[in-house]
């Protein structure tokens, strides 16, 4: 039987600290109120020092959390386990001793000591929140106030196993544009480093008059050799000062505005938001969780600025008596950000400078295109910015599902629609990457092959006539 540690006023207001033996927490509280004191605090007796040394010797070092897919995996069989009919703790000693070391099988750890100490799943869980997330949480506690553990475990387990998936999907269609991009750069790199300056020689040594293509390419090939260090230390200043900005509540806003507006990329991250966050409502609006504390881990999870700034404005105007559809109509609108502007003035002013890289004398004319692209850049987002990031068809569902009661089954029709919009997306944009890497690697190879046999050809028919 647990022991519980607890502060109490007696009725002539003394401070009273003392142990009790219980089942429960609330057997606990009864019992102490039936010895007329009024509990203030109230938490489980710490395990002796060999039980914490034992436990201790079980973990292993673990940085971070746990991970979707583990967590997925978890979540699926503690919901078979718990479907079986077996008791919870034994169900989690069971996962405990099959998973691998790290984060979660430390978790799990301190999870059983917990519940052996008399916590409750959802209070055991909540001790380990770098693993168990509030949403996480709060579905847990909602089942067990409600006596549908199993139906929740079910339920959590279908939205960690839809939302990894999309993740995974997501994901999967910047991956194969950025390897390729990365590759195509290193192999060049190579090219220009190692294989121009071989015939760069021996075009000198034959005195041989360059084509301006060929005389391009050997421009190029020197600044590279020269400067090659950049590469990697632009793209790493890039992420620095993204990261640097995102530090900040108003460069973060305009960073996740910037994505939003992209053309094409903007479209797939606003669908993908909206997928997770409709699923992530709907499923605490279904196993019970309280409106306001929904919205709360909806946004948090959310993972964009803006929205998370829009669930925080709907939960403001519920306070005041308002629904979700109205609130949301008005506030997923959003409002000029100059940090937007900035990085899509940048987007299109920065290629130009390139040009510098191989000619600096032509430092004026390089400026004014930059200049005229980045006011481009500029006109874009005015044209744009203004667009809601949530569309009619997400609040008319919304607004229907308070109406008729059923919130929660219409997050979830909204959210399977968006899963398959991206689904969509990313295999048209995969479809569409694939010829378009192929043609722009083919003509940098033909810039290269011509470029270098061109002036061979002059060559050799040189020698032939002489």
């Amino acid at each position: 039987m647990p022991t519980f540690q607890f502060e109490a006023m007696d009725p002539q207001g003394q401070e009273i600290r003392d142990v009790i033996d219980a089942q429960t927490q609330d057997e606990a509280q009864a019992t102490i109120r039936s010895m007329g004191y009024f509990v203030t605090k109230i938490s489980v007796q710490k395990a002796d020092k060999r039980t914490d040394s034992k436990n201790a010797r079980r973990k292993t070092f673990a940085l971070g959390g746990a991970g979707g897919k583990k967590m997925v995996t978890f979540t699926r069989q503690l919901s078979i386990l718990q479907d079986a009919g077996l008791p919870i703790l034994r169900s989690l000693k069971i996962l405990e001793q099959q998973a691998r070391p790290g984060a979660l099988k430390n978790a799990l750890i301190d999870v059983c000591d917990e519940i052996e100490g008399g916590s409750t799943l959802s209070e055991a869980l909540g001790k380990s929140p770098k693993v168990f997330d509030r949403l996480y949480v709060n579905m847990i506690k909602a089942g067990e106030a409600g006596g549908s553990l199993e139906v929740i475990l079910r339920r959590l387990a279908e939205f960690k196993e839809r939302t990894q998936s999309l993740k995974t999907k997501v994901i999967g269609a910047l991956i194969y544009p950025a390897m390729v991009v990365l590759f195509t750069v290193l192999i060049l790199t190579f090219i220009m480093i190692f294989i121009i300056p071989e015939f760069t020689k021996m075009f000198e040594e034959f005195e041989i008059d360059l084509p301006v293509m060929t005389e391009l390419l050997i421009a190029i090939s020197q600044r590279v050799v020269k400067l090659w260090f950049l590469f990697p230390l632009i793209p790493i200043a890039i992420f620095l000062f993204i990261a640097l900005m995102c530090k900040f509540r108003a460069g973060r806003m305009g960073w996740h505005l910037y994505l939003l507006k992209l053309p094409v990329m903007g479209k797939l991250l606003q669908k993908a938001n909206l997928a997770r966050t409709t699923r992530t409502l709907g499923a605490l609006v279904a196993s019970g969780v309280p409106i306001l504390e929904g919205l709360t881990i909806t946004r948090e999870t959310s993972g964009n600025a803006m929205y998370e700034k829009m669930f925080s404005r709907i939960t403001d105007s519920i306070r005041e008596g308002e629904t979700i559809a109205r609130p949301m109509k008005e506030y997923c609108v959003p409002s000029f950000h100059p940090v937007a502007l900035f990085f899509f003035m940048a987007m299109m002013a920065l290629p130009p400078l390139s040009v510098l890289f191989v000619k600096p004398d032509l430092l004026f004319e390089v400026l004014y295109a930059s200049a005229a692209l980045g006011v481009v850049g500029g006109l874009f987002y005015f044209l744009y910015y203004k667009k809601p990031v949530v569309e009619d068809l997400v609040i008319n569902m919304v607004d229907v599902g308070e109406e008729t009661g059923e919130l929660d089954v219409m997050l979830y029709k909204v959210a399977d629609y968006y899963d398959e919009e991206v689904r969509t997306l990313t295999d048209g944009m995969m479809k569409l990457i694939e010829p378009v890497m192929i043609i722009v690697l083919g003509l940098v190879v033909l810039f290269i092959v011509v470029s270098l046999f061109m002036p061979l050809i002059g060559l050799i028919s040189g020698l032939q006539g002489g």
